[in-house]
């Protein structure tokens, strides 16, 4: 099982050295991938409804960072841990994402969501109603642009007339996948996806929908083999042995990879470079 790393967005700063050496790090220290969170605003609380993340949380802004990884390491892989697709306009993401995987030279892995943050889809001027549909559409529109050739396409959401994305991506179509655990989101990444990512435990929950999702792949024809489980391991304190059981549990279960999702703070630069380190030595198996 292999492991991957999250960009600590909201205690890395605003130093792009210090963002180039934690991205160095990860990558010296054998992790697969780097993976970028994404909020386009802070949201405050209002109401009953009360953010995961609110208006004193820093988000980097994903592609922009993706970029500049793209430039500062050599053969990690990067990826958007995950993508809001929906609150987005579709071509927009595929040009930006062929741009990263030509500058990474073929590295990027695309990670998407629904999300869970609707006043972020009313600021962006996006319907939160008919995300999941939405972004079942996007996927198949942003694969046909990726392939270089000119694209006509007339679905629910989108109307193309023989445009194309050039430069093409290196990779085609650049892998996606799908963030989440709600039942619907596992048939679609089953239906569409080329991976997983879900942020559960490795008890009898998280077995039950790898059973269901492992269904789904059978049900759509799909070659589990070639299909990948990225396990999110959410974590609220720096506990070594708890980072340690999960990842095991997870193994165990048949997850391809796993990374660390620290909840806790870790405003100390070296604190966040410690934490890599430690991650990969209890959680390597």
């Amino acid at each position: 099982m292999r492991l991957n790393a999250i960009f600590p967005t909201r205690d890395i700063g605003s130093d792009p050295a210090k963002i180039r050496d934690w991205a160095q790090a990860a990558e010296d220290l054998g992790y697969a991938y780097i993976e970028v969170p994404d909020h386009v605003f802070g949201a405050s609380a209002r109401g009953d409804w009360k953010p995961l993340y609110d208006e004193t949380d820093p988000f980097h802004e994903t592609f922009a960072v993706l970029a500049f990884l793209a430039g500062v390491t050599k053969t990690i892989g990067l990826s958007s841990g995950v993508l809001i697709l929906p609150q987005r306009q579709t071509g927009v993401v595929a040009k930006q994402a062929a741009e990263v995987d030509i500058l990474s030279g073929g590295r990027l892995r695309l990670g998407i969501g629904v999300g869970w943050n609707h006043v972020e889809y009313a600021a962006l001027g996006t319907d939160w109603k008919t995300r999941g549909a939405r972004q079942a559409e996007q996927v198949e529109v942003m694969r046909r642009l990726w392939s270089g050739e000119l694209v006509t396409f007339r679905g629910r959401f989108h109307d193309l007339e023989e445009v194309n994305i050039v430069p093409p991506p290196i990779q085609r179509p650049i892998p996606i996948w799908l963030g989440g655990s709600s039942d619907a989101v596992v048939k679609r990444a089953a239906r569409l996806g080329d991976g997983w990512m879900p942020i559960m435990a490795p008890d009898e929950e998280g077995e039950a929908k790898l059973a269901a999702l492992r269904g789904h792949l059978k049900e759509f024809g799909r070659d589990e083999a070639s299909f990948g489980i990225e396990a999110w391991l959410r974590m609220y304190e720096p506990d070594p042995q708890r980072w340690a059981a999960a990842a095991d549990g997870w193994r165990r279960l048949g997850a391809d990879m796993a990374m660390l999702y620290p909840m806790f703070r870790m405003p100390n630069f070296g604190d966040q470079i410690e934490t890599l380190r430690r991650f990969k030595e209890v959680a390597a198996g």
